[in-house]
């Protein structure tokens, strides 16, 4: 019988048994002296009730049952009173930290193309005092150019520190901040900037220059521009009516005495903060209304899911902070006395786009403890990981593959393996090594991409579930809750009901678990829409008790322990010619497991009867496909290649199979896109989402071929 075994099982042979072994002897202490029995009552308990016990809701944490939380501090019931009180019990410590560009180099691709490539320094912090004099500082100048309490004021600008002081120091004066996407187009940033009738605007040099220099003449309301870089811009070529600043300069004007001791108006809990406006995945943006009172509800509820935030924490910031997941994740972080280090997706990890060969990206530097993500990110990291792990010889290869399915049995029965988190040193080491939680947002996380974070960066990642209309806030798994593919309880902060949803087949009274549209109720959620008549839009609403509403349009399930399960969105209900409906977004969650696949979008026209779809495949996976079916050329000529449109779809058939997708669920044509989709192209949202308005006009001419119109 040995002799049938190959080199590599006879090999691991003593693996299996050490593995066993030390399984055996370990587990009584280990189980004992880590409180994992109290760790899995605590996952099995019941996370959840209905207050009045009924299948439909409204559904409040166990935690706090009878009365919904707002506010975590005292008395502290304004965004400015919370800075107070952090730079009063933090002063001396680190808050804000930016990386400086040491040199940058253009690098040619294979392709022709240039990347600019990076060598940075280590991070240079600034104090919660010295970030103080800065917001006092600037707030003061901003003051002295004539910017009054409650009138809005913008920003168009990357996540950076200078955003976060801006953002303080407007919170502080009762500046109401406005805020837009960096990768916005040009016209939507000026139909925002006229629909609230700014004065003045903080950007960076480089958006200044690129995106808003063409469009300010369509903006007759602003007179001021402030941009954050340390360096001149001539002002040629801009409009007479508008003047140009560095925010150096406006600091050095509100450092003036007769500017710093002026009377300062602070805001009251029902003031306006922000105008968030959203990045558009259907359509033209909206300004989500938001006061103090509706974000400190917010962060109250997602602070209590992360054990021990505090200042022993260091967070890495690169997701855009004008969506509503970073904003509030930072302002949090600053309350709680956590270091922020300033990142951005190009300089992330060693192995990122900007970051030169041999020099150390932001995470090796930072070695943060806490970090967010979008799906779309975790989901490049797992593919990336797993397509090295395929580059190991055998025996590598099938000791990597031990560990993890060994600890893969090991979580789901919630317990842990440290002996093989010894192996995933080298993987953790990609985001600095001493990530202790995850909180991914934006989008549903896959079961498999989820279980590879636990298991390969060996930390928990507690997937939330909430809008720009209710803060960010809604539901966040518990640290302890070891289940995949549900979004958790509701937070302290909220309750959450359903609603019947005739069309798409979903009602409070489905077996095994009730079902329906996604209404929201609590603190956190906000008033509304920018210059939208409030008793004329159906997405918000106010009960009996004086409580506002939002009616999210997305579809959940209620496990029997409270947590919600997201399983379906309005919006993607299409119905095919033959009368069956097809939910796009089920589709896309399902076949982004397919190894070739990057990114799906999937269409169906109701006077059609099936399923096409957009899909930027995997580069490595491919092009090692063409190879064996003897396909050269270039990475366009090989997307564009027949053949490969056919093996594509072949395995989205095959994985399409496996999960179970009904038949007319499944895409019967397929185009493969050799351009990622990035917010740059405009076709995702910062978050990833889809935009299907823009992909549909992007892939015209291929939805017509692909429908036999061409």
């Amino acid at each position: 019988m040995i002799l049938n075994m190959d080199l590599s099982t006879l090999l691991l042979l003593p693996v299996h048994l050490f593995v066993w072994l030390y399984s055996v002897l370990s587990f009584l202490p280990w189980y004992f002296l880590t409180g994992a029995s109290s760790k899995k009552i605590l996952a099995k308990r019941i996370k959840a009730k209905s207050i009045k016990g009924q299948s439909e809701g409204p559904y409040r944490s166990v935690d706090r049952f009878e009365t919904l939380a707002y506010m975590d501090f005292p008395g502290k019931d304004t965004l400015d009173k919370l800075f107070d009180y952090a730079v009063e019990r933090f002063g001396r410590e680190h808050c804000l930290g930016t990386r400086a560009v040491l040199s940058e180099e253009n690098e040619t691709q294979p392709n022709g193309k240039v990347f600019k490539k990076l060598i940075l320094g280590d991070y240079k912090w600034i104090t919660y005092e010295e970030m103080e004099v800065e917001v006092n500082h600037f707030g003061s100048g901003l003051a002295a150019l004539g910017q009054q309490p409650r009138n809005t004021i913008a920003i168009f600008c990357e996540t950076r520190a200078e955003w976060m002081i801006t953002a303080q120091s407007c919170f502080r004066r009762n500046f109401p901040l406005v805020t837009f996407y960096a990768t916005l187009g040009e016209d939507a940033v000026a139909f925002g900037l006229n629909e609230c009738g700014v004065t003045h605007l903080v950007t960076s040099a480089e958006l200044l220059e690129t995106k808003l220099k063409s469009v300010l003449p369509q903006i007759p309301n602003l007179k001021h521009i402030i941009y954050v870089d340390n360096k001149s811009i001539s002002t040629a070529g801009y409009p007479e009516t508008i003047q140009i600043h560095s925010m150096q300069s406006v600091k050095e004007l509100g450092a003036k005495p007769e500017n710093l001791n002026r009377e300062i108006v602070r805001p009251i809990p029902s003031d306006l903060a922000v105008i968030m406006y959203t990045s558009g995945s259907t359509g033209r943006p909206k300004g989500v209304v938001i006061v103090h009172s509706n974000l400190i509800a917010g962060m109250t509820g997602q602070c209590e899911r992360i054990p021990g935030l505090g200042p022993k924490d260091t967070y890495i910031a690169y997701l855009p902070l004008a969506h509503v997941l970073e904003l509030t994740a930072e302002i949090s972080c600053v309350t709680y006395g956590c270091r922020i280090g300033y990142s951005s997706p190009q300089t992330l990890s060693d192995q990122s786009t900007k970051i030169k060969k041999g020099s150390k990206g932001d995470c090796t530097v930072l070695k943060p403890t806490l970090m967010a993500a979008v799906p779309e990110i975790m989901d490049r990291i797992n593919k990336n990981v797993m397509s090295k792990v395929q580059e190991m010889n055998c025996v590598q290869r099938t000791l990597f593959n031990l560990a993890y399915n060994y600890k893969l049995e090991q979580i789901k029965k919630g317990y842990d393996a440290p002996l093989c988190n010894i192996l995933f040193k080298k993987v953790r080491a990609l985001l600095g090594g001493n990530v202790r939680m995850m909180l991914s947002g934006g989008a549903p996380l896959s079961s498999a991409t989820q279980r590879f974070m636990n298991i390969c960066f060996c930390c928990p990642v507690g997937q939330g579930y909430g809008l720009t209309e209710t803060c960010g806030a809604g539901t966040i798994t518990e640290v302890a809750d070891y289940s995949t593919g549900r979004v958790g309880a509701p937070l302290i902060c909220c309750e959450f009901k359903l609603r019947d949803w005739a069309e798409g087949g979903y009602t409070k009274q489905d077996k095994p678990h009730p079902r329906g549209e996604i209404l929201i109720g609590g603190p956190n959620v906000t008033k509304g829409y920018y210059k939208t008549d409030f008793s004329k839009n159906n997405d918000f609403f106010v009960d009996e008790n004086g409580q506002q509403w939002f009616c999210t349009g997305d579809v959940g399930e209620v496990h029997t322990d409270g947590c919600l399960q997201i399983v379906d969105r309005k919006k993607d209900l299409v119905k095919l010619q033959a009368g069956e409906y097809v939910s796009l977004g089920k589709v896309e969650s399902a076949l982004k497991n397919c190894s070739l696949i990057d990114n799906i979008c999937a269409y169906a026209n109701s006077d059609q009867n099936y399923v096409i779809s957009f899909v930027v495949p995997n580069q490595k996976q491919l092009t090692a496909m063409a190879n064996q079916k003897g396909i050269v050329g270039t990475w366009e000529e090989i997307c564009n290649h027949p053949i490969m449109e056919m093996e594509v779809l072949k395995e989205i058939k095959n994985v399409a199979k496996t999960i179970k997708l009904q038949r007319f669920e499944i895409p019967v044509k397929v185009h493969l896109s050799p351009e990622p989709w990035t917010p740059e192209t405009g076709l995702v949202t910062d978050a990833f989402k889809l935009k299907r308005k823009e992909l549909k006009n992007h892939y015209l001419h291929d939805i017509e071929r692909m429908y036999g119109r061409k």
